[in-house]
């Protein structure tokens, strides 16, 4: 059996913004949503603050299911949903 993961992105008011099934596409296109604010980005994982580069996301992502990562700059706010294809 073949594990298929896509990943969504959504801003900061919940708009769906695309799924994507390469992990370096959706960082690319959180960072261009949320990198529009006067402050540097941040990955925020439950509280859990780091740089946001694809290594800290992919690392972070490597074995979860269905979780919620917040890439926050600003006032700007993108979120990134990690799911799996379900037959």
């Amino acid at each position: 059996m073949t594990k298929i993961y896509i990943y969504c992105l959504f801003d900061g008011q919940d708009n769906f913004y695309g799924a994507y099934s390469s992990i370096r596409a959706v960082h690319r296109d959180a960072l261009k949503i949320a990198n529009s604010g006067y402050r540097s980005v941040v990955l925020d994982l439950e509280g859990a603050k780091s740089e946001p580069t694809l290594v800290n996301l992919r690392n972070t992502l490597k074995g979860k299911v269905d979780v919620w990562i917040k890439y926050r700059g600003g006032g700007r706010v993108a979120k990134v949903v990690k799911t799996k294809l379900k037959e």
